[in-house]
């Protein structure tokens, strides 16, 4: 699989636009850098070829003294978030070099990944859409729980991923397929379709869809 370039971006919002042909369309508006280049990873050094990214500016006071070691070489300031970008070949790359939305265009197909809203915890009926127990006389306060869990006597345990209540929502969801609406460079705006994993102010990567 080949390894393609992203950035890093913040969701700021939902609303919607008209296309050309006057269809309403849903949409997610994302700032989405500069990204300065904080590190650059070579597979003779590193193991593999990377670019590490930053985003997000913030005092330097904020962070470690090995954090800002390692961001205050590229003379850039310093970051909230950095992510890495595995790709192919970095040697069009420097250090302190800035990604811009410029590298993505409208039509563009693009990987999307975010930290999707946690919602507590929850039973089996809301987390794994379970229909519930019956809902009759002789039932009593087993509408809405799971049911039997285990086995037989043989192998007489819980299989492990068994769906069973617990925290729902607070995961890492990458959307494949997503489209790219708008891109307003000046702005560092990214206009993508449809909905984007996590609350507004989240965190999210975009990466070129192989």
């Amino acid at each position: 699989m080949k390894r393609t370039l992203g950035i890093i971006g913040k969701k700021l919002g939902m609303t919607s636009l008209f296309a050309d042909d006057g269809t309403k369309v849903a949409v997610t508006i994302i700032q989405a850098g500069p990204c300065p280049v904080v590190q650059k990873k070579i597979s003779e050094k590193d193991g593999y070829n990377a670019i590490q990214l930053g985003f997000e500016k913030i005092p330097g006071h904020k962070l470690n003294k090995p954090q800002m070691g390692h961001q205050g070489r590229q003379k850039k300031g310093y970051f909230r978030f950095l992510r890495e970008f595995a790709l192919d070949s970095v040697d069009e790359f420097d250090t302190g070099q800035e990604i811009t939305a410029e590298i993505f265009k409208p039509g563009d197909r693009v990987r999307l990944t975010g930290i999707s809203k946690g919602k507590g915890f929850a039973g089996v009926m809301k987390r794994w859409n379970f229909a519930g127990l019956p809902n009759s006389h002789g039932h009593e306060k087993v509408h809405r729980s799971p049911g039997a869990i285990g086995q037989c006597a043989y192998p007489g345990k819980v299989f492990k991923g068994k769906k069973m209540p617990g925290q729902m929502g607070n995961k890492k969801v990458t959307y494949s397929n997503a489209e790219i609406v708008a891109v307003r460079p000046n702005d560092n705006v990214i206009i993508v379709k449809g909905q984007v994993p996590g609350p507004t102010n989240g965190i999210v990567v975009l990466r070129r869809k192989n």
